[in-house]
């Protein structure tokens, strides 16, 4: 935790819906935290490519520490493989261990949802890890079709709805928009 902060009672906060933004919008969290000096954590689940975020956080960003859990490849719901589960309960561990280390005002979990959703991490440990987080830490969740029980914990929940995307006009992944 930052020294020189006041005590604080941290937050969980919950970014889901079908909507495109979910991330973008975790990441305007972290440079809000990060003005007032706070170090933040930001841990992709099912992501392995570079993304602008990460090009950004180690030029410009250093209470920004970006990790990736997941493999160059889509996951679909239902055709998980072994590689898939593994990287997300390494994924799960990487989280457990930066939100006791102490050295962090804020931890974002991007795409634990979808991780729950799809099982390859049991809600119920993602409970158990919300309910004994550190009392200072500011906890982010984003992904589609958060959990009920999630959801239920949190102190925020925003939906990201979708109202139209460029994938329906056959537009393509630009970097700085979805990477």
């Amino acid at each position: 935790m930052t020294e020189g902060k006041e005590e604080k009672r941290g937050l969980v906060l919950v970014i889901t819906g079908d909507g495109k933004g979910k991330t973008t919008s975790a990441l305007g969290q972290a440079v809000r935290a990060m003005g007032h000096g706070f170090k933040v954590f930001f841990l992709q689940f099912m992501k392995g490519r570079t993304y602008g975020e990460h090009i950004c956080a180690e030029k410009y960003l250093p209470n920004l520490t970006v990790r990736q859990c997941g493999l160059e490849k889509f996951v679909i719901k239902g055709k998980a493989t072994p590689a898939d589960i593994e990287e997300a309960r390494e994924g799960l561990e990487m989280a457990r261990q930066a939100m006791f280390s102490g050295e962090y005002d804020m931890v974002i979990l991007d795409e634990i949802n979808i991780c729950m959703d799809f099982g390859l991490i049991p809600v119920e440990e993602v409970v158990e890890l919300v309910k004994n987080k550190p009392p200072h830490l500011d906890l982010v969740l984003t992904g589609r079709r958060a959990p009920a029980e999630i959801i239920e914990l949190a102190d925020t929940v925003s939906e990201v709805k979708e109202i139209k995307h460029a994938y329906a006009k056959g537009i393509k992944a630009r970097a700085g928009i979805e990477f």
